[in-house]
């Protein structure tokens, strides 16, 4: 018999799940833990911190629960009996990594709700959803619309599909001959869902095709859950669905002209994770080849798996036609300004990055920008030369590179010298200096001279005069502008600028937003800067800088580009 668990909606307005799980044949002395991190979100979380109310039974009569840890209970068992464990989880998180539960909807990954039992992973498991208040719905990967129940081969399978419960609007189209669901809770009335079914109907089509050809993909039926709220923006990808969060004035609305950026940022957003299927889900670092729910599971290899999927999120909206090169390349240039406007490039590898990612990535401070550079963002840079470098010499593409190693590895698990040794095999020559250089080392990428050889001319523009001087702005809880964090080697660091100051006037004039001050501060000119820090009034002189700390850059077609560049875009923007 499987493992069994059932859902119940305790309390709503307490924002409580009670939990029941089923042991057949529990062992001896049975061990059962919670997870404290997700696959795909690196960064450990303690999930058993909102887990209470933990008891244990066999044939009626209680049993004692020991805590061994933050995350894991032992029972000691009779022979031959089941084992019955009831307890609550409190859920109120709207992120995409956890579960939430209030009047209105639900949602919840396994890993916040679904023990462990120790020793009997590979075993089958089953989920039922009970009583739900009026009107609500489910709807995962794991079960067909209207059902409420479901098994999994397994326990990595079991929490590998998040739940959406709610009244929420649910569509379907078919790409490539495959059945493909949109949920959507918390939409506004004027959200117009035929269209964004339309345009997801193409990138997975998109996506499909860049993979498999006219081949279908290793899944059955795929599932969107996206939870549309005020503000809010981020995914998570699993193996047949991506829970997704954006705000809700940037879904596409009826009689909408055009494509409004807001709704190309989702669009790319739906774009990145429904790549992930294949790219961390299936073709997948060796280290998370079995997954340690207990901690940290290392890898240095983000960088390829999310940065190469952050590399072709945007790329493939241009290949289904949903955005134009134009638009393509002012997003490319905005990674440029991303990675440029951090100091951190300069200290850590994209390499380092990823290994660092369970304390840095998801544990930004003020020093962020100065220590760390983003795994995403260069590494999609990274991905980037690494194309252009392959067409340029004429012997394939990163398309040709992506398809060998999921050939290659079966869609399973690869290592770094399974990466390197297909890229010499399609390139016909070592990349290692180049791996070597762009993946482990910190100098500058040489993408400008590379998006020559494919007729475009990458512009230094002039920056925001915040960017210039090297500080990040918020609004201010009293005079309306503070400082977030400045750049390291900025005028603004070199002033003596802290991050948390509180900017009040400059050269004696009282300011609300910093860019008040270009009013009667020329270009370049040094100013006085008055701020508050620590309840202190204090003075900064703040000196022009030579260049800017955070440049700005745009892309641009060259309309004099030779003929061999623009077949190679061709080739490149177009598949």
């Amino acid at each position: 018999m499987a493992i069994a668990y059932r859902v119940d909606v305790a309390d709503p307005h307490a924002h409580l799940y009670r939990v029941t799980l089923r042991v057949p044949a529990p062992a001896p002395v049975q061990r059962l833990s919670l997870p404290v991190w997700i696959p795909g979100s690196y960064m450990v979380r303690e999930f058993g911190r909102h887990l209470s109310r933990l008891q244990a039974r066999q044939v009626g009569r209680p049993r004692e629960v020991e805590q061994l840890d933050k995350t894991t209970w032992q029972v000691a068992c009779e022979r031959g009996a089941p084992l019955v464990v009831t307890y609550e989880v409190y859920a109120f998180d709207t992120s995409v990594r956890t579960a939430f539960l209030g009047a209105q909807r639900g949602f919840f990954n396994g890993t916040s709700l679904f023990l462990r039992v120790e020793g009997q992973e590979a075993d089958a498991h089953r989920v039922q959803i009970g009583a739900l208040p009026r009107g609500w719905d489910v709807a995962t990967a794991a079960a067909a619309p209207g059902e409420r129940g479901w098994q999994a081969a397994n326990y990595d399978e079991l929490v590998d599909h998040p739940v959406e419960l709610g009244l929420f609007w649910r569509g379907a189209f078919s790409a490539c001959g495959v059945p493909h669901e949109f949920i959507v809770a918390g939409a506004l009335p004027s959200f117009d869902g035929e269209r964004l079914l339309a345009d997801a109907k193409r990138i997975c089509e998109t996506h499909i095709r860049f993979w498999h050809g006219r081949r279908k993909p290793p899944y059955e039926r795929y599932v969107f859950l996206l939870n549309a709220v005020e503000d809010g923006f981020g995914g998570l990808e699993h193996r047949a669905s991506t829970a997704l969060i954006a705000a809700r004035r940037e879904l596409p609305r009826t009689g909408m002209n055009g494509t409004p950026d807001g709704y190309v940022t989702l669009m790319g957003l739906i774009s990145h994770e429904y790549f992930h299927t294949w790219n961390v889900k299936r073709l997948r670092p060796a280290e998370f080849t079995a997954y340690d729910y207990t901690r940290e599971n290392y890898t240095g290899l983000l960088w390829f798996f999310e940065g190469f999927t952050s590399y072709y999120d945007d790329l493939l909206l241009v290949r289904a036609g949903l955005i134009d090169e134009a638009r393509y390349l002012k997003l490319l240039g905005k990674s440029l300004t991303g990675v440029a406007g951090t100091p951190g490039r300069e200290l850590q590898s994209v390499a380092q990055a990823s290994f660092d990612a369970w304390v840095k990535y998801y544990r930004t401070d003020e020093n962020t920008p100065n220590a760390t550079v983003s795994y995403y963002v260069k590494g999609s840079l990274v991905a980037l030369a690494l194309d252009l470098t392959l067409r340029a010499e004429g012997r394939g593409s990163l398309d040709d590179v992506m398809r060998q190693l999921w050939a290659d590895s079966g869609g399973g698990p690869i290592d770094a010298a399974a990466i390197e040794r297909v890229f010499e095999t399609v390139a016909g020559r070592s990349l290692h200096g180049e791996l070597q250089a762009w993946v482990h080392g910190t100098g500058e990428l040489p993408v400008a001279p590379l998006l020559a050889t494919a007729g475009i001319a990458v512009r230094e523009e002039a920056a925001p005069w915040q960017a210039a001087l090297g500080m990040r702005l918020s609004e201010g809880p009293v005079t309306g502008v503070q400082v977030r964090s400045v750049l390291r080697g900025s005028a603004a660091e070199v002033a003596g600028v802290s991050a948390g100051d509180e900017l009040l006037a400059v050269d004696g004039w009282r300011i609300r937003r910093l860019d008040d001050a270009l009013a009667w501060v020329a270009p370049g000119a040094a100013f006085e800067l008055l701020l508050v820090r620590d309840q202190r009034v204090l003075a900064r002189r703040v000196e022009a800088p030579a260049r800017p700390a955070a440049p700005t850059f745009s892309l641009a077609e060259d309309v004099k580009a030779p003929k061999a560049a623009l077949a190679l875009r061709r080739g490149w923007l177009l598949g």
